[in-house]
């Protein structure tokens, strides 16, 4: 159980930081606490009592050695033990202080707890995943969330794959940190349309068992890197599906990173891809500008639209009688982000190995790039 009393920590700019302080004699609680560090990638440091303020090092013990200048203010989370808490009562008060324990049953904690200024009273084990979370936060230093970008097509051969790989490509050569998700098990791969069906990293039957907390910073480490970029693909084995707890878990590690991440999805809505939607901020339903496309696409913005509250509507050319791209929207009820250019030789640049959007001055890279304009004052600034 965790109960928040006052403020959360503040937000941290990018970028690893150095691990929690600890503080407590209990020998018990330390290895728990040790434990649940351990599952956060992080090292904490490790004091008795209050640690002095000349130095970091100060009344360490074993456990951590890191060091963190200032000690007990400068430290990014402080967790308590219960036992320890007379001993930093006459610290100085800061946000980013936990006190745990394990009684259940003790109301004295609460008092305690005000006495040195915690911002949470936790209980062990029920708030073990609660804490670990939060250390893994000030660890890796957990600022904006990523710009989240779904894309999927309104019927199959729409182009959406072609268009997630350009969006990742061009907000790539823009400098921002871009992570491309692939989520439809049978679509090829993207790490194929990228031309790094070889390149050495992790899949996604790597991480079917992944549940809880996962490492933004090793989830990145651990995936190809292909044109500048981290792409999160499909090996070619009989594994076509992974956990939606695994889905989850793994979004979310790839948004705490910031910059962007793009999400090839398929046409259809199971649990895994709910779980997807769910942490979208725009989703793209790519159509192309003939009358069977959009009815198709209807059915599935109606599903994806069950989940996902900021659809829009991106046409592809060319155009069928009667319709352009403002028709098409208009038929689907839906906004309009805009037409999706046909860009010449795009065919022969994915034989050769170049991705969509690798021709800055193409038409499919300018209207990935204008798109990124847009969504950057749309969020305020969120890449």
């Amino acid at each position: 159980m965790a109960v928040n009393i006052t403020h959360d920590p503040p937000p941290t700019a990018g970028g690893r930081r150095g691990g929690p302080m600890i503080v407590t004699e209990d020998t018990e609680l330390l290895d728990d606490l040790l434990r649940l560090c351990a599952a956060a990638g992080a090292t904490p440091e490790v004091h008795h009592s209050l640690p002095a303020v000349s130095g970091a090092s100060a009344g360490g013990t074993g456990g951590g050695t890191s060091g963190h200048p200032g000690g007990w203010e400068a430290a990014p989370l402080v967790i308590v033990g219960d036992d320890a808490a007379r001993r930093v009562r006459g610290a100085v008060r800061r946000r980013g202080v936990v006190l745990v324990g394990r009684d259940q049953d003790d109301s004295g904690v609460w008092r305690r707890a005000v006495e040195i200024g915690a911002d949470h009273v936790l209980m062990l084990p029920d708030g073990e995943q609660w804490l670990v979370d939060r250390i893994a936060d000030v660890t890796e230093g957990v600022g904006r969330p990523a710009l989240t970008v779904g894309v999927i097509g309104g019927r199959g051969g729409a182009g959406a794959s072609t268009l997630a790989c350009a969006l990742a490509v061009t907000a790539a050569r823009e400098g921002i940190r871009s992570l491309l998700v692939d989520a439809d098990p049978l679509g090829g791969g993207l790490d194929v349309l990228l031309g790094g069906e070889t390149a050495d990293g992790l899949r996604w039957p790597a991480f079917a068992a992944s549940h809880g907390r996962v490492g933004g910073g090793a989830l990145e480490e651990s995936l190809p890197e292909l044109h500048a970029l981290r792409v999160l693909s499909w090996d070619r084995g009989d594994c076509v599906a992974v956990p939606a707890q695994a889905v989850r878990a793994v979004l979310a590690a790839a948004r705490r990173r910031g910059g962007t991440v793009v999400v090839d999805l398929p046409r259809r809505v199971d649990d895994g891809v709910a779980e997807v939607l769910a942490q979208l901020d725009v989703g793209l339903l790519v159509v192309p500008a003939e009358l069977r496309a959009v009815a198709a696409a209807g059915r599935v913005a109606t599903a994806v639209g069950m989940v996902l509250r900021d659809l829009r509507v991106a046409v592809r050319g060319p155009y069928a009688s009667g319709l352009d791209d403002r028709e098409v929207a208009r038929l689907l009820g839906l906004p309009l982000a805009g037409e999706v250019p046909v860009e010449s030789g795009l065919l022969r640049a994915t034989e050769s190995r170049r991705p969509p959007g690798t021709s800055a001055r193409g038409p499919l890279a300018r209207f990935c790039r204008e798109f990124w304009d847009r969504a950057l004052v749309e969020t305020g600034g969120a890449v």
